[in-house]
């Protein structure tokens, strides 16, 4: 748990990002392009200016796609005048309209479940707002031309890999132990779900803060489908838990034929360590965000290039 110190320092730290990211405001408008690609979020009021980083940066080194948001229920009639000029009119949803279908709430699967629908016809990248795209993402264009998934690692040595290879790599945890980490909870139940899945299953360990999915795959039962047997073995307290929705999202990429794994050396978490002077994207988890200055640093450089 953090200390008084501890938690005085993040918020002041992130009050000095918000001020520098204000940056953002003076650069150019997206022009969307309706070409199959959506660029997906859920956001809110709070990280509106970083989420304006992520989207625009990315954007800009993409050149596709239009913007659709899923408003977590906080989006302010500002915040949307905001987004209209900036992102070119983005189709906004309201979480109270996603169907959970018994899905945990207010725990992600909103976002992942919407996602699901919206990728019938699109190919729809899931982006976090704590993310900045710094440089070419060619691997990302690739994907999206073969019509693959892709996925940033959840750790550098992430694979694609049969179920069961998967699952000798991990350690031997009590899934209903509430002290157990959800992910590995969720991963140590994977075998013991059917949920209209693949017979051949796959696991990726990556990171649903940027992963991609094609048009046509796993839908929204599915997910649904999962959630309810998960539920049954772990226990709805536990299931509930934040994290069970990136597992969810790992699980689609994984069994939806070889995904593109994202080379970490040039997209990657930050995890408190000097960034590669040729880093692609960056994911600021919360747990280093603000260490170093390295967001603060990051937001400014998107911010000049899209100025440029």
């Amino acid at each position: 748990m953090a200390t008084l110190s501890e938690h005085l320092h993040w918020h002041v730290a992130q009050a000095w990002h918000l001020r520098r990211a204000r940056g953002i405001l003076a650069t150019p408008p997206i022009v969307p392009r309706d070409d199959g690609v959506i660029l997906y979020s859920m956001i809110g009021t709070r990280v509106l200016l970083p989420y304006l980083v992520a989207v625009k940066s990315l954007h800009a080194r993409l050149g596709r796609g239009r913007v659709v948001i899923l408003d977590d229920g906080t989006l302010t009639a500002a915040d949307r005048r905001t987004l209209d000029h900036h992102l070119g009119n983005p189709e906004i949803h309201g979480i109270a309209s996603v169907d959970l279908g018994g899905c945990p709430p207010k725990s992600c699967w909103e976002r992942l479940l919407l996602l699901l629908e919206l990728r019938r016809d699109h190919y729809v990248i899931q982006l976090d707002s704590d993310t900045v795209t710094l440089g070419p993402v060619p691997e990302v264009a690739d994907a999206i031309d073969a019509g693959r998934d892709f996925t940033l690692r959840g750790e550098s040595d992430s694979e694609w890999m049969p179920l069961d290879a998967f699952l000798a790599t991990r350690p031997d945890v009590d899934p209903c132990d509430p002290a157990t980490h959800i992910q590995a909870a969720a991963e140590a139940i994977l075998g013991r779900v059917d949920a209209g899945l693949p017979a051949d299953r796959h696991y990726v360990r990556g990171c649903a803060g940027f992963a991609g999915f094609a048009p046509g795959g796993l839908g929204p039962d599915v997910a649904r489908a999962f959630s309810a047997e998960a539920e049954a073995l772990l226990g709805r307290d536990n299931w509930k838990r934040w994290g069970s929705e990136q597992v969810m999202s790992n699980v689609i990429i994984a069994n939806e034929g070889p995904p593109v794994l994202l080379p970490y050396d040039r997209y990657l978490n930050y995890w408190n360590e000097p960034l590669p002077g040729d880093a692609a994207f960056v994911h600021f988890i919360g747990t280093y965000r603000f260490h170093r200055g390295a967001y603060v640093d990051a937001t400014l450089r998107a911010s000049r290039s899209l100025a440029a």
